[in-house]
């Protein structure tokens, strides 16, 4: 068979992804992939450097496919910065649903060291650009050195929110996921009610939920 002159960045990550979910492994190597698919080596490494630089590339693709979404529709530029962060957990997690396969392969291996996972390097970069673009509002704490700390600490215990969540996902067998659907919306409603400094029921009823569907934080 005639190999293919143009390929795509898209077309590369599709190959990947049934490869590995039809081999249960990686390709060998980027020859016997590239061979196996009918394309020139070389047009690979136009796109990306290693088999690694796909599985970082393919979350990062997630988050891009998120918020192109969110961006169309116009009520959600109207949302405050709760409502849109509640926005775009929905749609991000139903961008992994509809390849949750490949999600559960990717992680499982590493399903207890999230925190740390070189594999979403490229989403948490995203992430925290996003966080800082709700503008959410914290305390005036006087000092630039101080607020700088405040916002430094938002944006890691966002991300570790969206590590938490990520793992109740993963390990949730409810129908439509909707325990995550709730999980979602408790968390988010909570760590917001935390900055805004308002009654600890909320915190109080997420403890609750956590403890009752006994989930194991990644460390």
């Amino acid at each position: 068979m005639a190999k293919t002159n143009h390929i795509s960045e898209q077309n590369i990550i599709s190959y990947y992804m049934d490869y590995v979910l039809e081999h249960g492994s990686q390709p060998k190597s980027v020859y016997s992939f590239t061979k196996a698919n009918h394309f020139e080596e070389s047009k690979f490494y136009e796109h990306f450097g290693s088999f690694e630089a796909i599985e970082k590339h393919v979350f990062k693709a997630f988050f891009n496919n998120t918020i192109a979404l969110l961006n169309q529709n116009e009520e959600y530029q109207l949302f405050d910065a709760r409502n849109k962060l509640l926005s775009f957990y929905f749609t991000f997690f139903e961008n992994l649903t509809a390849n949750r396969s490949y999600v559960l392969f990717a992680l499982n291996q590493h399903k207890n060291k999230l925190k740390g996972l070189a594999l979403l390097s490229e989403l948490k970069q995203s992430f925290i650009h996003y966080i800082k673009s709700l503008d959410i509002e914290t305390l005036d704490l006087k000092e630039e050195r101080l607020d700088n700390l405040q916002h430094r600490a938002l944006q890691e215990s966002a991300w570790v929110q969206l590590l938490i969540t990520l793992k109740f996902w993963m390990d949730d067998g409810s129908p439509s996921f909707e325990k995550t659907d709730l999980f979602i919306e408790k968390s988010v409603n909570t760590s917001f009610d935390v900055f805004n400094i308002t009654p600890l029921k909320s915190v109080i009823d997420l403890g609750k939920f956590i403890f009752k569907e006994k989930i194991h934080m990644p460390k």
